[in-house]
């Protein structure tokens, strides 16, 4: 159920910590596989300059995907995010081990989803946003949830609503208006 702007605004000023999921929210969900087998997804390079804004202001990003591919590796390595679990199809035990290695608390986390698999742990986070394009049952609990769907900005659209709704907006974009 969707969060009043002020409750958006008491979340986002606690985050500390985005996790991600990646099919359907880093990208759109579809897979391409070349003649070969090699696996293809599609990233947004604003959601990628998004992350990059986050960390600019010390909040750390993680990603937790039920699949595998060394796409997400190279991807997660080109933003600087610290940490990736892949192939985890229990996504609380990914969420719990990143707390506890962390030190940041439930309440202080932020975490976009799209999918049944996500539930879990949206439920857990201070900050629960679902993508556009969600399934109905995630949009259902989402505190936000995203006017862009999955792979076509919504994640920027998550970071820039942390950023502006905890004052932190200002001070990571001013070089750009110099």
């Amino acid at each position: 159920m969707a969060a009043t702007e002020d409750e958006l605004r008491e979340k986002a000023s606690r985050v500390k910590l985005l996790i991600l999921d990646v099919d359907g929210v880093l990208t759109d969900g579809g897979i391409i596989y070349t003649a070969s087998g090699d696996e293809l997804k599609r990233f947004d390079v604003k959601d990628g300059h998004g992350i990059k804004l986050l960390q600019r202001c010390g909040v750390r990003v993680a990603i937790v995907t039920a699949r595998e591919s060394e796409v997400v590796c190279k991807r997660a390595a080109d933003l600087g995010i610290e940490f990736v679990y892949q192939g985890a199809k229990e996504k609380l035990k990914a969420f719990n081990d990143i707390l506890e290695r962390t030190g940041v608390l439930p309440e202080e986390t932020a975490y976009i989803g799209d999918d049944l698999i996500d539930i879990p742990v949206l439920k857990r986070v201070g900050l629960s946003v679902a993508v556009a394009d969600a399934v109905g049952e995630t949009l259902l609990i989402a505190d936000y949830v995203t006017k862009k769907p999955g792979g076509r900005g919504a994640v920027r659209e998550a970071t820039e609503l942390i950023l502006k709704l905890s004052g932190r907006w200002e001070e990571v974009t001013s070089r750009y208006f110099v």
